[in-house]
């Protein structure tokens, strides 16, 4: 069972400020995996004041000594890369393939990219004689999530210290154990003291002191959304920048002309993927009205090959993260039988021979109209909705029907109609025909999927200030 009871502040392993700890279950086994201490508004003070004292040096390292310190961070992953896939498979139930070749692997990818773009990023710009200086922002308060837990770490992480920012860093509190490696990690590749700092604990305390303290420059937080409103509400009276990726429900729109069986079936394992939990999973899948008897056909079978089980074995879905999880799903499952919608596969209840872990049935419903609470609400576990449309600018109307815009996806042969129906949905990632990830690529939201971008180069502006400095010499001011 692990043991960690202890949180990384100013370079140090220390004790918490108080003795209160936390159990974590593993949900494939419903199982005691370990245990955390629980934090207190202390415990963020301490940290914050040791990522304060350490921004005066870190902000004024050189680009060299940032890109060395990421590439020393990416070689001491390496190392502890089996390590980090196995802590995140028990954790949260994530398959072992899933875990090695996608959780813990973006990890490091997100650390890989930072250094990249940090080569060749430019933090000023002559304007005249004026100077544009993109500055560190300062101190930041990173507030992540369990279901890509190292991967929504990492992405804050890496662009945060390529800027030269210091940090608090907050779990979640479910599934922490991938943070303690991440921390060992840094600690092992000479992050100096103070410019990283882990603490443990829940959102209404943890959380919520990082979002109010007013030594924090600035809050990034992965999450639901009714979470991501109270951490802006906590950060509102001390100013600070807010950065939210939040919860999403996204149209996956397959035009009349798409390989209909690609699309379909694609479309299926990719809610699947990881549980259904993940917040750009395209859980609205909306076809021609006139082909849903062929699409129920094959999202049926799509689902029905979906082999579910214990993560350790060669299976395709895990268990979700929580019972919590699990009962608010079983929930949502019944609400769609009960409002009218056609269950195609899966439904309530446990899958067969599996009566010990939070395991869902792979649910697929059809014939579903976009008022109805499964096609409204964030399920997050492995549930798709079908809808039918007549013609593509009703399915426009519907796949923008929502208040989330974090993804969508469409699919089609004619590449002009599929983009033309890409520019009109209102979502900060669209993908076409399958696209894979883009590590490039910014990653956020419109509407109530949150603001901001991460990934690649556009995230690096979230951690900068611009400093107009008016006056240079126009030689100077080129150079």
């Amino acid at each position: 069972m692990r043991d960690y009871t202890k949180f990384y502040i100013d370079g140090s392993w220390v004790e918490p400020g108080q003795a209160k700890t936390l159990d974590v279950i593993n949900p494939a086994t419903e199982a005691v995996a370990g245990r955390i201490a629980l934090g207190t508004a202390a415990d963020v003070d301490r940290a914050a004041k040791a990522a304060r004292k350490a921004f005066k040096s870190f902000s004024r390292t050189s680009r060299e000594e940032r890109i060395e310190l990421l590439e020393s961070i990416v070689a001491e992953y390496k190392k502890r890369h089996e390590d980090m896939a196995k802590a995140i498979t028990e954790e949260m139930g994530a398959p072992v393939w899933l875990a090695q070749r996608a959780q813990a692997a973006m990890g490091a990818a997100h650390l890989q990219t930072a250094a990249a773009v940090l080569k060749s990023y430019k933090f000023e710009e002559p304007r005249g004689t004026t100077l544009l200086l993109k500055e560190p922002i300062g101190v930041c308060g990173f507030i992540t999530p369990w279901n890509w837990p190292v991967n929504q770490i990492s992405c804050k992480v890496a662009p945060a210290l390529a800027t030269g920012c210091t940090m608090i860093l907050k779990p979640s509190e479910i599934a922490p154990f991938s943070a303690y490696i991440f921390a060992e990690i840094l600690e092992a590749a000479g992050v100096p003291a103070g410019v990283f700092n882990l603490i443990n604990g829940d959102g209404p305390t943890v959380g919520a002191a990082i979002s109010s303290h007013p030594e924090v420059d600035m809050v990034s937080f992965t999450g639901s959304t009714r979470a991501g409103i109270e951490v802006a509400r906590n950060a509102a009276p001390t100013v600070k920048r807010v950065h939210q990726e939040l919860g999403g429900k996204s149209p996956n729109i397959i035009l009349e002309d798409a390989d209909l069986n690609s699309a379909v079936t694609g479309g299926v394992k990719a809610v699947m993927l990881n549980s259904g939990q993940s917040c750009n999973a395209p859980t609205r899948m909306l076809v021609p009205g006139k082909k849903m008897e062929d699409v129920i056909a094959i999202a049926r079978a799509a689902a029905e090959a979906t082999i579910v089980g214990d993560p350790s074995g060669n299976v395709a879905m895990g268990p979700v993260v929580s019972e919590t999880q699990w009962t608010k799903i079983q929930g949502l499952i019944q609400k769609g039988i009960d409002e009218g919608a056609t269950l195609v596969a899966g439904g309530t209840g446990k899958p067969e021979g599996l009566d010990k872990g939070y395991y869902v049935k792979p649910t697929v419903f059809a014939n579903v109209t976009n008022e109805m609470t499964i096609a409204k609400e964030e399920i997050f576990g492995p549930v798709v909705s079908i809808l039918g449309y007549d013609s593509v600018e009703q399915a426009v109307d519907v796949g923008n029907d929502t208040e989330y815009g974090l993804a969508a996806y469409v699919s089609g042969t004619d590449t002009g109609k599929v983009l033309d129906v890409a520019k009109q949905l209102r979502a900060g990632q669209v993908s076409l025909n399958g696209a894979n990830p883009d590590l490039m690529a910014p990653f956020g939201g419109y509407k109530m999927s949150g603001n901001g971008r991460e990934w690649g180069d556009h995230a690096f502006g979230e951690f900068l200030e611009v400093k107009a400095v008016l006056g240079m010499p126009k030689q100077a001011a080129a150079e």
